[in-house]
């Protein structure tokens, strides 16, 4: 199958401030996020994407833009609704610091598989439609490309951690495990036998080698020899 990379957004005024926006409309990603946006653009310039899928949501398309704008060619860049962020209900626009006083919050953390939000999504709910969303947009970038196809799908923290745990096969109790920062990129390969995890939330590093590398479904036995170390 294809490789899939997975970039939150950049860092919004929201999240500095510590408001859950959700789906709030007209959060946009402030100095430090456009920033943030713009190194992973830079970071992602040496792999010719063949597609960059996008949250429909602004500080998605934004960080997706500075993606784009850095490619040779410009890839496809189609908003997929199921990549948007969790429906927090009732929790949105309220800060952490007060929901964390909320009695749902605990399981939140511990027991996210039984958690639906007051008036909104549960947590299962939001994982199933993710990882259907990019096995889906994989499998037809594959069709299209060839399996050492490349894309990007730009969407959001909950969203992303929820597609990892399922890639590394850990119960979804387990994802808050996971951190995802703003604009960081993970590695996925989706193959026949099972998905392979290459990195996860990375900000830093080159990531030239994702342009040649060959994706076998076989796990090397003691590790492997890596990747190609970048040119000195």
């Amino acid at each position: 199958m294809a490789t899939v990379l997975l970039v939150r957004h950049g860092r919004t005024t929201a999240n500095a401030t510590g408001l859950l926006a959700g789906r709030t409309t007209g959060i946009s990603l402030d100095q430090v996020g456009r920033d943030q946006a713009e190194s992973t653009g830079e970071r992602l310039a040496v792999v010719p994407l063949v597609g960059v899928v996008s949250s429909p949501l602004e500080r998605c398309q934004q960080t997706a833009q500075f993606i784009i704008d850095r490619q040779k060619s410009a890839p496809p860049a189609p908003v997929d609704p199921d990549l948007t962020e969790c429906d927090y209900g009732r929790w949105q626009g309220r800060t952490l610091t007060e929901l964390a006083t909320e009695e749902l919050w605990p399981m939140v953390q511990s027991q996210p598989s039984a958690v639906t939000f007051p008036g909104g999504e549960s947590m299962a709910a939001m994982q199933a439609r993710a990882v259907a969303a990019v096995r889906r947009r994989d499998a037809l970038f594959e069709g299209e490309h060839g399996a050492g196809a490349v894309w990007v799908a730009v969407s959001h923290g909950d969203i992303i951690k929820a597609i990892l745990a399922d890639a590394l096969g850990m119960h979804l109790d387990l994802f808050q495990r996971i951190t995802v920062g703003p604009a960081s990129v993970s590695i996925v390969h989706y193959a026949t036998n099972r998905p392979t995890v290459y990195a996860t939330n990375t900000d830093a590093g080159d990531l030239a080698w994702l342009a040649t590398t060959t994706h076998s479904s076989d796990a090397p036995v003691g590790g492997g020899a890596g990747q190609d170390a970048p040119p000195v």
